[in-house]
Order: structure tokens, then sequence, then C-alpha cells
């Protein structure tokens, strides 16, 4: 049973969610390392995967990186949108099909992401047109949007594109993502990520990206309460239901 008036609108986290982007995101902080004499390694990565963007200055600059913290802001920016010359985004397999339904839905979608704006906009622009209506990124949080774990940032884009954060679904793959999305009282389907993402109230697992279906998303609207932990391997689907947090 699914519930044809929802989700109002869906929010998706960006890298490891709709592309994946990690390894570009990456050289780029590789590239402004070497710069200053100083390597970026898979720990430092690792450190900051899912994490805001002060997390990331701040690694920086402990890795050798001396740079006030506007003018890396600033270098971080530039890097970042220098590896994206000349390369196609290709959506993770699966989200394409996803986005297509929303559109042929008229259902509007936000990008909410921790790293850079002018990356996640590049992605907006790949996807069916007008779908992507909000992305919050690098430049909200700089003009005071708190980022995730924050809920701060999913309930900004729910009020931009006009709409109930309670009637949204967040789609993550990251453990901050998903405690920013239970917070701001909306439900959250996990994909697959880096990161495990624990079980809990208010968290959906799919095990694949293409089990992201627009029926599964209006699915939540009507889920029961159930107790039952996620089992090993997590199949297609397994839910714990929404719940306001």
């Amino acid at each position: 049973m699914s519930s044809p008036g929802f989700p109002s609108a869906v929010l998706f986290d960006h890298d490891g969610t709709l592309v994946d982007t990690e390894p570009l995101w990456e050289r780029a902080k590789q590239n402004l390392a070497a710069e200053h004499g100083a390597v970026w390694t898979a720990e430092d990565t690792d450190a900051t995967l899912g994490r805001p963007v002060a997390a990331t200055l701040e690694r920086l600059r402990r890795i050798g990186v001396r740079l006030g913290e506007d003018e890396l802001f600033a270098a971080v920016f530039e890097h970042s949108v220098r590896v994206l010359e000349g390369e196609r985004l290709e959506f993770i397999d699966g989200i394409g099909a996803l986005l297509d339904e929303l559109a042929a839905a008229g259902i509007p979608a936000a990008i909410v992401t921790n790293a850079s704006s002018a990356m996640a906009r590049h992605t907006a622009s790949a996807a069916p047109e007008d779908l992507f209506r909000v992305v919050i990124g690098t430049d909200e949080y700089a003009e005071g949007v708190r980022p995730k774990p924050d809920p701060d940032a999913y309930l900004t884009a729910a009020r931009r594109l006009g709409v109930d954060p309670a009637r949204c679904v967040v789609v993550e793959d990251s453990p901050a993502g998903a405690a920013a999305g239970v917070a701001a009282g909306i439900p959250v389907v996990v994909v697959p990520g880096a990161q495990r993402v624990a079980p809990g109230p208010g968290i959906t697992h799919v095990a694949r990206h293409r089990d992201l279906t627009l029926e599964l998303l209006r699915s939540l609207a009507v889920r029961q309460p159930s107790s039952s932990p996620e089992p090993a391997g997590v199949p297609a689907a397994v839910c714990v239901p929404a719940r306001e947090a």
C-alpha cells in the first residue's frame, strides 16, 4: 500500500547518494594539499567523510596547509571546481530512473550536501529539467545555515521548496546525514555507503540504489511501527517506520 499524495518533495544527499563524486572531492583536497607541500591521505578522507566542510578545513590546516579560514575556504572551492572541468558525472545505477519518476509525477527535489555547492549544482544540471529546485551546500553554510548532522539544512531545504518537512523524504548514505533527517522529523531512506548507518526509528534501509522507487517512497507514509533489528545482509527494503524526532 502506498499514498499517492506523498511525498511532497524528496531531499537528497549528494556524494555517494546521487553520484560518486567522492573521488573527485578527494582529488581536489589532494591537489590543494600538494600545493602547500602537504599530503592528503585516505585516512584524512575517512576522518572527514560526511562531515561539515569545517572538518575538512581543520584537517587541511592540521596537515600543513597554512591559509587563513576565508582563504582556505576559497581554495577548497576553487579546487573542487577545477576537478569538475571536463568531467561528465553519471548518476549511480538506479538513481536516474527514480529522478525520472519524480519528474513525471511533478514532485520537486533538493540536494543537501556538506560538500561544494558548485559540485551539487553541476549534478543538478544533469537531472530532468526543474527537478532540483533547491541546492543547500557550502554557500548556504557560509551564510549561516547549520550543516549536518544538525537538522537545519534539511529544514531549510523543505522551507525553500514550500513544503511540510514531515511530508518529505530524505535519501542519505551517511550516519551524519541520516541523523540530520531524523532530527528534522523527516522519514529517511538509507542507501549503501562508505559508513554503516545503524537502524533506528525513522530510518528505512535499502540494499541497492536501484531499489529506490517512487512506490517505495510513497509507502513510507503508511508504514506501521516495527521493533525488528536490521538483519545481516539487509534485504531489498528493511524498514523501521518514521516518527517525528
